[in-house]
């Protein structure tokens, strides 16, 4: 590997190596902000962040859960769609992680840690990190660094960039995978500057504006982050280590967002029903769950009343207490009818109950109002497989399949429901795609062989099956050499 390569590839959305992985590397980081224009069209930066994907979830834990991942999309798209490009592609996910961090990929993924989730006070400040990260992609600053960067293979470029991204939770990890990629280089001396972080401030703010969030929530998080760990040294949240905040830095982003008219920004209720999952999701135990929200409830001290009765029910659910769960649900379900929320909340807990028959009406009921819905179709399609209707199920998700941007769990489901209706040509085609998205190489291969091999694989299925294995041992080919 070249050193200039290198060099270019340590700039993600605002230097994302701790400063003990800096010294032992030796690396002060360039000032790739002033490239006008490049060669690297969005298309091909697209293969790029889909490398870095199949990379992340390698080594990180990326959320599986429909109603929190449509909740994020939602967000992301809502500021997307105000930001100063709006032809870019861009994917929203969540990483299952407590630390306190969000980073942007190349191609437009961008990932928020849990950590950060509950860690904002408003949904404007959430919004404000999104925006941030926007920024960087707007603005093109990872496109800039790979432009700059000697020409490897796709696989190449995205395992650098994820191994920076490793690093900064995992310090051995990353820096063992530093090593591999620069082996046999010279040492790495560069400059580094915050020009990038400004510009994604800037335009941040211009987004958040734009799409009816509150700009002042932006410094509002940064000093309360920042305040809030003056002290910690090493042990401050990572998003201040991989995004350095100053105190000019938070005094530029208050005045810039004191240019915008003050209004009174209300929160999406959606926004405080995820946070309430993720607190359940992260106690040691839905007892202890049920003990901090009821604590909580009966102490008034809450952010949002109906949120607060949500993760208590999901609490009791988690918990085995049913009838107090749907007693909790119904209460929020009288106020508000068509939350897709309660209404698959319920539904979930009739499955665990037995009373499947109900929460499959509950479903199918609930489509008829949000068709395609992916909160709804999921849920709807493992209550379907739960109660031996593998065959409807299958073919419900054949058809999201088509319209659905590829998530490895959304595979995996299709393949369960594949082989519960003896499908297994197909089966082993779903697989495939499970085991590519996340990094699997290899094993998606093996799945596509076995299923040309399958004895219900038809012409058009094992065609499509064939140019599928030539294209991934085409990838295989490009992997090995990094």
């Amino acid at each position: 590997m070249k050193p200039s390569f290198l060099c270019s590839l340590i700039f993600i959305a605002g230097a994302l190596l701790q400063p003990a992985q800096a010294a032992t590397l030796n690396l002060d980081l360039p000032d790739i902000g002033d490239t006008a224009g490049g060669t690297i069209s969005p298309a091909e930066e697209r293969k790029y962040g889909e490398a870095f994907m199949r990379e992340i979830r390698q080594s990180l834990k990326v959320m599986d859960d429909a109603e929190i991942n449509e909740y994020m999309r939602s967000l992301g798209y809502q500021l997307a769609a105000h930001s100063d490009n709006q032809s870019l592609g861009f994917s929203f996910f969540v990483v299952e992680n407590r630390d306190i961090n969000a980073f942007a990929g190349p191609g437009g993924f961008i990932g928020v840690n849990s950590g950060l989730i509950l860690a904002t006070e408003s949904e404007s400040e959430l919004a404000s990190v999104l925006a941030h990260e926007i920024g960087h992609v707007t603005q093109r600053h990872l496109a800039r660094t790979i432009e700059k960067a000697d020409k490897l293979n796709i696989p190449a470029t995205a395992a650098m960039l994820a191994a920076i991204i490793i690093g900064t939770r995992n310090s051995q990890l990353g820096q063992a995978a530093l090593a591999t990629a620069q082996a046999g280089t010279a040492q790495v001396q560069i400059n580094f500057t915050r020009a990038n972080e400004e510009e994604a401030d800037r335009v941040g703010l211009q987004t958040l504006a734009r799409a009816d969030f509150d700009p002042r929530s932006m410094p509002v998080f940064f000093e309360r982050l920042q305040k809030s760990s003056r002290y910690a040294g090493a042990s401050a949240p990572e998003f201040l280590r991989t995004h350095p905040v100053t105190e000019s830095r938070i005094a530029d982003t208050r005045n810039r967002a004191e240019q915008y008219p003050y209004r009174q920004i209300s929160d999406n209720l959606n926004y405080h029903l995820i946070r309430a999952k993720l607190r359940v999701m992260q106690e040691g135990s839905p007892r202890q769950a049920v003990v901090r929200f009821a604590a909580a409830l009966k102490s008034g001290q809450y952010r949002n009343q109906a949120a607060e009765h949500y993760g208590y029910a999901l609490a009791l659910l988690g918990n085995g207490d049913y009838a107090a769960a749907r007693g909790e649900l119904r209460a929020l379900q009288t106020a508000d009818k068509e939350r897709i929320a309660y209404i698959s909340a319920l539904a979930q807990v009739d499955l665990a109950d037995n009373q499947a028959a109900r929460a499959l009406r509950s479903y199918e009921d609930a489509l008829k109002l949000f068709p395609g819905n992916p909160v709804l179709t999921l849920g709807y399609s493992r209550a379907l497989l739960q109660n031996g209707q593998a065959d409807k199920a299958r073919r419900l998700l054949e058809e999201y399949v088509r319209r659905q941007a590829p998530e490895p769990g959304l595979y995996k489901l299709l393949a369960d429901a594949e082989i519960a209706a003896g499908q297994k040509a197909a089966a082993h085609q779903a697989l495939a795609e499970h085991y590519y998205l996340n990094g699997q190489t290899m094993a998606a291969i093996e799945q596509l062989q076995s299923g040309i091999k399958a004895s219900d694989a038809d012409f058009y299925r094992a065609s499509q099956m064939e140019a599928r294995l030539k294209e991934l041992q085409d990838q295989a080919a490009l992997e090995s050499k990094h």
